[in-house]
């Protein structure tokens, strides 16, 4: 892991739209990133930060404002590569919502991980992080969320908008989103990032790749303003027209044989180019 690229993720909340509204102190700030590097550095992480280069997870924290103590929605946790960061980061006074779609009873085997999320994800956290760390709560887009109405600070969708409109969730689950999150809530999404001319076949969903301008469309018509634009995880080297899909790069190698002279062009390639957004929920 770069060190100093940790390091610098409090310069970048410095400018992050999220901590500005805070006027949080910069010795605060980078306190944060502090508390942020030991969690990066955390044993537990041993397998996952491989991929750190490729996900730059202390910069994108700090460009979307996270800090200990929010409440926090994290969109199909799935494996828990990100709660792993966040749980013990958001810290005990803090709050980690685990939120699932509702999935239609053909979707099984690897998309049963993302049912009876009110007990799966809290267990699935005890796996993860033991007891270190923010409350741990897990909802289903279709459970009763009127609990939990107005209590989150933000939500946080991690390469997921594509399997939000290839399976039908978009719609309830952006509507979860605006009635978890607080008045003036935050939204922050990372994606695996189509050209701008690319066809609208391509980017529909079932190749990975979004349109960034599809993406801040579709989050104005649920109420959403685009807050700010970042070039934290662009990949320019990633063409993003693969016949395989987002899934043809590092770490899947879809086509593309262990050892082949193809696997090796793409891992030079690397993981794929990501648009990363910060929206704001608005009346």
């Amino acid at each position: 892991m770069r060190i100093p690229a940790i390091l610098a993720g409090a310069a970048v909340a410095l400018s992050s739209p999220a901590l500005a509204d805070n006027h949080q102190s910069d010795d605060a700030q980078m306190e944060n990133a502090l508390n942020l590097e030991s969690v990066l550095l955390h044993p537990r992480r041993a397998e996952d930060r491989s991929r750190d280069d490729a996900r730059n997870p202390a910069e994108t924290l700090a460009f979307f404002g996270v800090e200990p103590g929010m409440t926090v929605v994290d969109y199909m946790p799935a494996g828990g590569w990100y709660s792993r960061v966040l749980i013990p980061y958001l810290g005990e006074e803090g709050t980690y919502i685990g939120l699932n779609p509702e999935l239609h009873p053909s979707l099984t085997g690897y998309w049963d991980m993302y049912r009876n999320a009110t007990t799966r994800i809290p267990s699935d956290a005890a796996e993860w992080v033991g007891d270190d760390g923010a409350q741990v709560i897990g909802l289903n887009t279709d459970d009763d969320l009127e609990a939990h109405a107005g209590t989150a600070d933000m939500v946080l969708v991690f390469r997921e908008m594509h399997n939000m409109r290839r399976f039908g969730w978009t719609h309830d689950s952006m509507m979860a989103f605006r009635t978890l999150l607080k008045d003036g809530g935050m939204v922050g999404v990372v994606q695996h990032r189509a050209k701008e001319d690319a066809p609208v076949d391509y980017a529909m969903g079932q190749n990975g790749y979004q349109r960034q301008e599809d993406v801040i469309r579709l989050f104005a018509i649920y109420g959403f303003d685009l807050v700010s634009a970042s070039e934290i995880n662009a990949n320019p080297a990633d063409p993003a027209d693969w016949e395989g899909g987002v899934w043809s790069l590092p770490p899947s190698y879809r086509g593309a044989p262990e050892g082949s002279e193809e696997r090796a062009r793409r891992a030079e390639i690397g993981e794929s180019d990501r648009m990363t957004l910060l929206f704001r929920k608005v009346d």
